[in-house]
């Protein structure tokens, strides 16, 4: 951020103008969240991060769908802490609603924070519940580690 003098009409005005617009609005985009998506959420506690949150239901145009739903979801929104359990049981749970070509982002604190979790861990963890992590991405406080099903090849005739 930084601020500029601007000299109109003989009258001095101050402006603050942002450099870069803030990571938290841009949230949802770097999840590949777009509008009309269905987003399930898990593992909320009072640490997860409102910001993320708020960016997502600006883009999908609703509420973030909790644990109880009973639709089918484009994306699942996994919070997930070094003492919540089993992360291998944990997916193999969460794959249950999502669409074919759905995806999971496990969201964990970052390095150095309390919950952390290693990003080999994750990946690890979703090979048995039969998951593929393909990228990561920074999201303030925490890691989202994208995990997709594989693709399988077409039967040919």
């Amino acid at each position: 951020m930084f601020a500029c003098n601007y000299l109109l009409s003989g009258v001095e005005e101050d402006t603050t103008v942002v450099a870069a617009a803030d990571d938290a609005q841009h949230y949802a985009q770097k999840l590949g969240i777009t509008p009309g998506m269905a987003v399930q959420e898990l593992g909320w506690d009072e640490d997860t991060d409102d910001d993320l949150r708020a960016s997502i239901e600006s883009t999908i145009g609703s509420e973030i769908l909790d644990e109880d739903t009973d639709e089918v979801v484009d994306v699942v929104l996994l919070w997930w802490r070094e003492s919540d359990g089993d992360l291998v049981d944990e997916l193999l749970n969460v794959i249950t609603p999502l669409a074919d070509d759905g995806i999971v982002w496990v969201l964990s604190p970052k390095t150095g924070l309390p919950g952390h979790v290693a990003p080999s861990e994750i990946a690890e963890s979703a090979s048995p519940a039969g998951l593929k992590q393909t990228s990561s991405v920074s999201l303030g406080n925490w890691l989202g580690s994208r995990l997709v099903q594989p693709k399988t090849p077409s039967k040919q005739r």
